[in-house]
């Protein structure tokens, strides 16, 4: 750390010491001098500064003793033992002082503790190290036989970069009888060789004089340069060069090639020799502007930079023609600059407005000008568009034309039009320029929305969950921005009893139909409404569509048995002859179904008998008959279970529970339910057998007349008989008569029931009494037609 604090003690004290010799740089103290010749070694001795400024053995090494030159240079160190002033580098004189003289480099000595500093200077002594140079190695002087002996001729100097003694100090010129040289002593202190004519020329004895020229300087051994020195005799030119033309004139078309040949002058000299060769060249020339050139001995004025008719149309040039005596003569040429058609025209556009909007029949579009920078034919314009659009070009005033458009434009055709606006020279070739400009048609609410179809169908199971989405209409507006955004609302049903409001909703924005809660088939099976789709224009347009919505069925209700009716209060009992032969048409189990299509096809299957075999169910038409012959072994009563089963997914059924008596034949009196034996009296058993007889004989006589006349009337009606029995005729039924179908079901909502019933003292024969069931109301009976089935009769009057 102290070693650090004392090296930066030392560069402080250094540049103090720098700055108080900046300041004495010029002090008055009396400098010590040393000298040295230049190019001397490096490392040579130059003084002994210990005994030169009086001091101590050693003491300049223990004040830290310095030698400081003015701009940081050191020509001189001390030697690190004796501390004797050395050169420090080879001098050269005249890279450090060039022609000054004498050559001093002053410098510094400072001591340190205390501080103290000397003065000296170091002189540097020339050698003679360089020769006398001339700036050419020839000379040449043209010299007319007339000029008087006498006459003085200045030549260039030589130079010497010694300085003093060893520098130039005088010319010699080799001998000859005609010239002398002098050396004059300019006020600079440089010496200049002057040439005197001692004896007049004669061209015809001599026409040229070769002289060398000798500069020596005063160096010892001296150093000396020559150059030669070429007297050309001039002969005395007493006629001037004439031109053929005072004026010529000529045509350059300004795409002429550079180089290319515009005009050849010339001039004569009646003089002989030099005074008759005559130099052309361009007089006054200026050589930013100056497109020409002249070939000096020719006089073929030829082309060195492009023309431009748009700049200058045509030039004056001087041609100045001198012959070798110095004489001349001129004329004068004018080069007029013909116009080529290379300038493609320009278009300026003033006004451009876009867009433009679609309803108007005339707008101006653009108004531009015009222009060529070439002249003549070749500046005559022509102005044109496409053909295939709807704008038309006009001509307004000088030089402006306007593009209109033609007629009403449409938007929803063609929203945008690139127009390229055409622009033709009449020159040969013809040039033209393109300008493309974009035309945007704004739009204006000339379009209703229109529907994708003109009406829509829809489906919706029956039983759907409420907010369901059933479907959508969708409209699309050949207009713009607020112009084409569509908005969707329900319209009032074409059915003021359609209850809309409540069963269906949409969104106005994308038109998507949702069911607002849950819908009945049976209830209502289909209904219409109508969609509005309208812009968001002004004045706003609209558009409507039809929207059909059809309810599918769903098997939500069971099979319903109309016959037998199981809510009766006394069970109902068939009477079977014991007589009755296999096949034998027992009953026939009658039911409905509130569900339409297949989710209405019933089937019927018998489930639990009292006796297996005996009896059969037909799966189609609930038909219940006897699977074999009776027997006498045969319980008398049976009890049967039928199943009805829909054909819906999943299916739903019902069970119905038959009763059945085996007779022997119909006089044979009915016994009563087990259930009611115990309370039958016996003294009243005699009579009840006497009336059942009675009835069955009635009865039996009257259902084999009913059945027989069914019998004719179905024959007749369907035409085709079948085993047994005649086919159910189609169509409408007389009001006297019912239809039963083939699965069952009745085409009106009666049911039938034919039993007997015993009591304590009399007995009841129930025959044909109608019964009103409570049932789903299953529709009109024009839709019960349309979903026919198969179709068995079981008719009754």
């Amino acid at each position: 750390m102290e070693m650090v604090q004392t090296k930066v003690h030392h560069k402080k004290r250094q540049v103090v010491i720098f700055i108080i010799l900046i300041l004495l740089w010029e002090a008055g103290s009396e400098s010590i001098q040393y000298s040295i010749l230049e190019e001397t070694e490096s490392g040579t001795f130059v003084a002994n500064l210990t005994k030169d400024l009086g001091l101590r053995m050693g003491e300049l090494a223990a004040r830290a003793a310095q030698v400081v030159f003015k701009g940081n240079r050191q020509y001189l160190r001390f030697d690190p033992e004796t501390y004797d002033l050395l050169l420090n580098e080879k001098l050269d004189r005249e890279e450090l002082c060039g022609s000054t003289e004498p050559c001093v480099l002053p410098f510094q000595v400072l001591l340190e503790n205390p501080l103290q500093f000397f003065q000296a200077v170091l002189l540097i002594r020339d050698i003679n190290d360089h020769a006398p140079e001339f700036p050419a190695r020839e000379m040449l002087l043209k010299i007319s036989e007339i000029t008087m002996p006498g006459k003085v001729f200045p030549l260039k100097m030589a130079q010497d970069l010694d300085a003093g003694s060893n520098s130039l100090q005088s010319y010699k010129i080799s001998s000859n009888p005609h010239f002398h040289v002098l050396t004059r002593n300019r006020k600079d202190g440089r010496k200049s060789p002057e040439l005197v004519l001692d004896k007049a020329l004669d061209r015809e004895e001599q026409p040229e004089l070769r002289l060398i020229l000798t500069a020596l300087d005063g160096g010892s051994p001296p150093r000396s340069g020559t150059t030669k020195i070429q007297i050309v005799v001039l002969d005395i030119n007493d006629n001037t060069p004439e031109f053929a033309q005072e004026f010529y004139e000529a045509q350059v078309p300004e795409n002429s090639s550079l180089g290319s040949l515009v005009l050849t002058v010339s001039a004569r000299d009646s003089d002989a020799g030099s005074f008759g060769e005559v130099s052309y060249a361009l007089f006054q020339v200026d050589d930013v502007n100056q497109p020409f050139e002249i070939n000096a001995n020719t006089g073929e004025i030829r082309l060195r930079k492009t023309l431009d008719f748009e700049e200058f149309q045509s030039y004056q040039v001087d041609v100045e023609a001198t012959d070798g005596g110095g004489l001349s003569g001129k004329c004068c040429l004018v080069i007029k600059v013909l116009d080529v058609n290379d300038n493609a025209p320009e278009l300026t556009m003033s006004s451009l407005t876009s867009p433009i909007p679609e309803n108007l029949p005339e707008i101006i579009v653009a108004v531009f000008s015009v222009s060529d920078a070439d002249s003549g034919h070749n500046q005559q314009v022509t102005c044109s568009i496409d053909d295939n659009l709807p704008f038309l070009l006009r001509p307004s005033v000088e030089n402006f034309y306007t593009l209109v458009t033609e007629g009403a434009l449409d938007r929803e055709s063609r929203a945008e039009y690139n127009i390229t606006i055409t622009v033709t020279d009449m020159g040969t070739p013809r040039l033209k320029t393109e300008h493309n400009i974009t035309v945007l048609v704004s739009d204006v609410n000339d379009n209703a929305p229109a529907f994708t179809q003109t009406s829509y169908t829809l489906s919706v199971r029956e039983n759907n969950s409420p907010a369901l989405h059933i479907g959508s209409v969708r409209a699309t507006d050949r207009d713009a921005g607020a112009n084409a955004q569509v908005t969707y609302s329900l319209l009032p049903p074409l059915d003021p009893h359609v209850p809309l409001a409540s069963l269906v909703s949409i969104n106005p924005d994308n038109g998507h139909l949702f069911a607002l809660r849950s819908l009945d088939y049976e209830a209502l099976r289909a209904f219409e409404f109508r969609v509005g789709a309208a812009d968001r224009g002004s004045p706003a347009l609209s558009s409507q569509a039809l929207v059909r919505v059809l309810v599918a069925d769903d098997n939500d209700n069971a099979p319903f048995v109309l016959y037998p009716l199981q809510n009766a209060s006394a069970p109902c009992t068939e009477l079977v002859p014991r007589a009755a032969e296999a096949g034998y048409l027992v009953t026939k189990v009658v039911a409905v179904d509130g569900d339409s299509g297949q989710n209405a096809w019933l089937s019927y299957q018998l489930l639990k008998a009292t006796e297996p075999g005996l009896f059969g169910v037909w799966a189609h038409n609930g038909e219940v008959r006897t699977a074999r012959l009776l027997g006498e072994r045969d319980a008398a009563k049976h009890r049967l279970m039928v199943l009805v089963k829909d054909n819906g997914e999943p299916p739903l059924s019902a069970s119905v529970t038959l009763h059945v008596l085996l007779v022997d034949g119909f006089s044979q009196p009915y016994l009563p339910a087990p259930e009611a034996e115990a309370a039958d009296a016996a003294p009243a058993a005699a009579l009840t057998v006497y009336l059942v007889v009675a009835l069955a004989s009635v009865s039996s006589l009257f259902l084999f007349s009913v059945l027989v006349f069914v019998a004719v009337r179905l024959c007749r009606r369907g035409g085709a008989a079948s085993v047994g029995r005649c086919s159910v005729p189609e169509g409408p039924f007389p009001g006297h008569l019912l239809d039963v179908s083939g699965t069952g079901t009745l085409s009106q909502s009666y049911q039938y029931e034919v039993c007997l019933t015993g009591g304590s003292g009399t007995s009841e024969f129930k025959f044909l009494k109608p019964i009103h069931p409570n049932f789903p109301p299953q529709g009109t009976g024009r839709e019960m037609e349309e979903n026919p089935t198969v179709r068995s009769s079981f008719l009754f009057s």
